[in-house]
C-alpha cells in the first residue's frame, strides 16, 4: 500500500467572477469532485478525500492522495500543478531559526537542543519586569498537563485588574512597596491609572517573559510584517511573572524599578520553586554590597536558580556594563540575519536603505516635498531644537503635506514621528546623528518613515541643500531575511571592563537584542503615547532587555537536561560554546563595522546546540564566591549578606583565581601573573590538549598542557601564566584565547589583558 500524502491540485483561474453566486461555487466545487473522482473511482472518494475546494478565485482544491494517485491526476489536461502541502514556516522570533536551534521551515534541526530538552518542559522561568498580559496567546496554556508539584506560587487575582493564571502561566505577583515609598518621599503623585496588579501596562515585561517562554502561536507579526510562528527559548516551560517595575509618575518624575521590590521579588521567587530568573533591569554598576540584584541574585545562585541578567544599553562607551556579579550570567544584544527596510528615494537613482516598522505607507510611488526639521521650526524655536523635532518646535504652515526630515537625540525615535505627524508630515525621514552612527532601529512609528545611517543622513541633506524643490518618496516597509554580516554589535549594547571588578569579563556573551518581535500589553499602544490608538498584539524592541531573555530560554532548556547541574556549570557551557564568528565566517563586527573584541560580546554570541555539549565546564560554588569576596577586601560583617553562615577568610584568597570560564587580567605589569582554573568532565572520558592565541605583546604558557578524564564529573587543575613582552606605549586591552579540545569538543576561554 503506497503512503499517502496531502496534495493540492491547482487548475489555475475560475470562469467566474469576483462575485459569483451560490449556483458557480457549488458548480465549482463539483467540478473538482469529478475530476478527482475519475482517477479515485467515484464521486463519494473524492469527497472522503478532498478537504479544501479553492471556489473563490483561485481554482483547485487539496486531497489526501498516494503518489500514483497524485502522478495519475497531474497528466489531466485541466491541471497546471500538482504539489505536496508542505510545512513552510512564516518568520517571527527568527532569532531561533538564526541561532540554530530550528532550520527554515521551522522544524528543529538535526541535534537541536529543543529537542533533547524537549523544549524546556516544566522547566520554570520567572521573569522579573513590568508584569504580564495574561491575554495574550504567548501564555496560553494548551497542550499543557498538571502544574509541576515543585511549584509553590501564587496568582496575584484578588485586584482590581484581574489577571487569571493557568498551566502555562502559573504565576503572577506584584512589589510595589518601594515605589510607593520613593513617592511619598518626593511628594510625587501615583499615576491615577496605574494597574496595581501583576497586570503588564507598558509591555516591556510580556515582551520578555513571552521571548523566554511564551508558548508556540501561529500567525504573529507587527502591522503584517516578520509573519510566522512565534515561540519563546523554552516554548514548553512553566512561567511566572514578578511586577517590579512602575509607570512614570505625573511630570518629569521618572518611575522605574526599584531595589526593595527587586528583593522582594527575589525572595518570593526563590521560594516559589522558580529554576530559572530573568532580569531585564539595571543601572549604573555599584558595589556587590549595595546591589540588589547582585544580593538577590547570590541568593538565587545558592539555591540553585540560574540568574540571566542584561548588559545595559549605555554603549558604545567602555565600561558602562551593568549586573557584573560573576554569580549571573549577562547578556550584550547583537544583530539577527532580519531587517525591515524601507528606502528613501529622491529620483534619479537615489535611494538609500533604511529601516522602519511604520503602520502605515505613503501611496505607490507618490513624491512628496522634502523639509528639514530646521527650517521648519516654530516661530519660538530654534532650528537645532526643531531639527529634532521635540515637541513644540514646528511650525504646521511649513511642514504640512510634506516628508520632514528629523535628527536623532534627546526625544524618543518614535516621538519624533508623532509630532511630526501632528504638525502635518505625510512622512518622516529619522537621520543618525554622528553617535549614533550606522545603528538603526525599525520602530513601529505613526505615520510612513524610514531610519537612516549618519551617512546617510548627511547625503540627505546634501541633497535638500542642491535643490530648491527636493521631492521623495518612502516605500512600504519590507521584511528581509538572509542580511549581512551578521550578527554585529549593537551600538547601545554596553561594553566592559567592568568598572567594579575587571577582573571578571563582562558582559559573558551576546544575543539577538535588534528588532524582536514579541507579546505586546494591551493596555498601551506601541510609542507608548495617549494618542496612539493602536493595539497590536506584537511588537519590535530593542535593547539588552530583549536579548536577555533569548539566553533565559536557553538556559530553561539546559536546566530540563540537565537538572542536577549547577548554575556556574550552565553558565560555562553557554560561555564556553559561544561563537565569535558572523555569518560571513568573520569575526564578529561593531556596528562602526570595525572588529568587535570581548568587551563588547564576552565570550561570543550564545550558541545553544554546542551549550548542550560542552565537554567541560568550570564549576563554582557559594564557598568560590565568598573566597572572591574574601579577596576583594569584604570581611565577616559584610559577607553575612551573601551568607548564613559565619565566613573566614584566607589570606591565600586570590581574585584572579575565582573559576571563571573567562580570563581578564587588568594591570598586567612587568612581573608575571599566574592564575588557576579547574575543569569538570561533563562528557565521555578523553584527553584535552590546550591551544593558545596569545594576546599581542604578552606571552602565556599553560601547565599541564594535557588533561586526560578518565569518567564523568572528574576534575583537573591547571594553572595559566601570563607575561608582558616589553614595554608597552598605549596602554590599552589585548585579546587572546585558550582552547581546551579532544578532537570532538572546543572548550573556548577568551582572555583579555590590559598592559600597564
Amino acid at each position: 500500500m503506497e503512503i499517502e500524502k496531502s496534495y493540492i491540485v491547482y487548475l489555475g483561474a475560475h470562469s467566474h467572477g469576483l462575485n459569483p453566486t451560490s449556483v458557480e461555487l457549488d458548480a465549482a466545487t463539483t467540478s473538482h469532485y469529478d475530476l478527482l473522482g475519475t482517477v479515485l473511482g467515484s464521486n463519494e472518494r473524492a469527497q472522503e478525500a478532498m478537504f479544501y475546494s479553492y471556489t473563490g478565485q483561485i481554482n483547485g482544491f487539496a486531497a489526501v492522495l498516494d503518489e500514483e494517485e497524485a502522478s495519475q491526476i497531474a497528466k489531466d489536461p485541466n491541471v497546471v500543478s500538482v504539489f505536496p502541502n508542505r510545512k513552510l514556516k512564516l518568520h517571527t522570533t527568527h532569532s531561533w531559526e538564526f541561532m540554530g536551534l530550528e532550520d527554515k521551515v521551522g522544524l528543529p534541526r538535526h541535534g537541536s537542543l529543543w529537542k533533547k530538552a524537549k523544549f524546556g518542559e516544566n522547566t520554570i522561568i520567572g521573569n522579573l519586569d513590568t508584569g504580564v498580559w495574561p491575554e495574550s496567546e504567548r501564555f496560553n496554556d494548551q497542550g499543557f498537563g498538571p502544574i509541576p508539584s515543585k511549584w509553590r506560587g501564587a496568582c496575584h487575582f484578588d485586584t482590581k485588574d484581574k489577571v487569571r493564571c493557568n498551566r502555562k502561566l502559573i504565576g503572577a505577583r506584584y512589589f510595589n512597596k518601594g515605589y510607593l515609598a520613593y513617592a511619598k518621599l518626593n511628594n510625587a503623585t501615583i499615576p491615577p491609572n496605574v494597574m496595581v496588579s501583576p497586570r503588564d501596562q507598558e509591555g516591556h515585561g510580556s515582551h520578555t517573559l513571552s521571548t523566554a517562554g511564551g508558548s508556540f502561536v501561529h500567525g504573529a507579526n507587527v502591522f503584517g510584517h516578520g509573519n510566522g510562528t512565534a515561540k519563546g527559548g523554552s516554548p514548553k516551560a512553566r512561567v511566572a511573572a514578578y511586577k517590579v517595575c512602575w509607570p512614570s509618575f505625573p511630570g518629569t518624575t521618572e518611575g522605574g524599578c526599584f531595589t526593595a521590590d527587586i528583593l522582594a521579588a527575589f525572595d518570593a521567587a526563590i521560594s516559589d520553586g522558580v529554576d530559572v530568573l530573568s532580569l531585564s533591569v539595571g543601572g549604573d554598576a555599584v558595589e556587590f554590597s549595595e546591589d540588589g540584584i547582585a544580593i538577590g541574585s547570590f541568593h538565587a545562585d545558592k539555591n540553585g536558580i540560574v540568574v540571566v541578567c542584561s548588559a545595559g544599553n549605555s554603549g558604545p562607551a567602555p565600561s558602562t556594563v551593568s549586573n557584573v556579579a560573576p554569580w549571573m550570567l549577562t547578556v550584550g544584544a547583537s544583530t539577527l540575519d532580519r531587517e525591515f527596510s524601507s528606502y528613501i528615494s529622491f529620483g534619479k537613482g537615489k535611494h538609500m536603505k533604511g529601516k522602519s516598522l511604520s503602520s502605515r505607507s505613503l501611496p505607490s510611488r507618490k513624491f512628496y516635498p522634502v523639509i528639514s526639521g530646521a527650517n521648519a521650526n516654530a516661530a519660538t524655536a530654534s532650528p537645532e531644537d526643531s531639527l529634532l523635532c521635540l515637541n513644540g518646535t514646528l511650525d504646521p504652515k511649513k511642514v504640512k503635506g510634506k516628508i520632514l526630515v528629523c535628527q536623532r537625540g534627546k526625544n524618543a525615535r518614535t516621538e519624533k514621528g508623532e509630532m511630526a505627524a501632528l504638525a502635518g508630515a505625510v512622512g518622516m525621514v529619522l537621520v543618525n546623528d554622528e553617535a549614533s552612527g550606522n545603528e538603526i532601529i525599525a520602530d513601529p512609528h505613526v505615520l510612513p518613515a524610514t531610519h537612516l545611517t549618519y551617512a546617510d543622513g548627511k547625503r540627505v541633506f546634501q541633497y535638500l541643500n542642491s535643490t530648491k524643490t527636493p521631492f521623495a518618496y518612502i516605500t512600504p516597509v519590507k521584511t528581509v531575511y538572509g542580511t549581512k554580516p551578521a550578527p554585529f554589535m549593537a551600538a547601545f549594547s554596553s561594553r566592559g571592563p567592568s568598572a567594579i571588578e575587571p577582573s571578571i569579563l563582562k558582559p559573558d556573551v551576546t544575543a539577538p537584542g535588534v528588532d524582536i518581535i514579541a507579546a505586546y500589553t494591551g493596555a498601551a499602544g506601541p510609542t507608548e503615547s495617549k494618542s496612539d490608538k493602536r493595539r497590536p498584539r506584537y511588537i519590535t524592541e530593542s535593547g539588552t532587555s530583549m536579548s536577555c531573555p533569548h539566553v533565559s530560554g536557553i538556559v530553561g532548556l539546559l536546566k530540563t537536561l540537565y537538572p542536577s547541574w549547577s548554575p556556574a556549570a550552565i553558565r560555562s557551557a553557554i560561555i564556553t560554546t559561544a561563537r565569535r564568528r558572523d555569518n560571513n565566517e568573520e569575526s564578529i563586527l561593531d556596528s562602526t563595522k570595525e572588529q568587535a573584541t570581548p568587551l563588547a560580546y564576552g565570550a561570543g554570541h550564545v550558541n545553544p546546540n554546542r551549550a548542550a555539549n560542552p565537554g567541560l565546564v568550570y564549576d563554582l560554588t557559594t564557598d568560590d564566591y565568598l573566597n572572591f569576596l574574601c579577596a576583594r577586601g569584604y570581611n565577616a560583617s559584610l559577607l553575612k549578606l551573601f551568607s548564613d553562615k559565619p565566613v573566614k577568610c584566607s589570606n591565600t584568597s586570590s581574585i584572579a583565581d575565582l573559576n571563571y570560564p573567562t580570563i581578564a587580567i587588568p594591570d598586567l605589569q612587568d612581573k608575571p601573573i599566574t592564575v588557576t582554573r579547574r575543569v569538570k568532565n561533563v562528557g565521555t572520558p578523553g584527553t584535552y590538549v590546550a591551544h593558545v592565541h596569545t594576546p599581542a605583546g604578552v606571552s602565556i604558557s599553560v601547565k599541564p598542557q594535557k588533561l586526560e578524564f578518565k569518567s564523568v564529573g572528574e576534575e583537573k587543575e591547571f594553572k595559566v601564566t601570563l607575561k608582558a613582552n616589553g614595554k608597552v606605549g598605549n596602554p590599552d586591552y589585548v585579546f587572546g584565547e585558550l582552547k581546551w579540545s579532544d578532537g570532538k569538543h572546543s572548550v573556548r576561554s577568551p582572555i583579555a589583558v590590559m598592559r600597564t
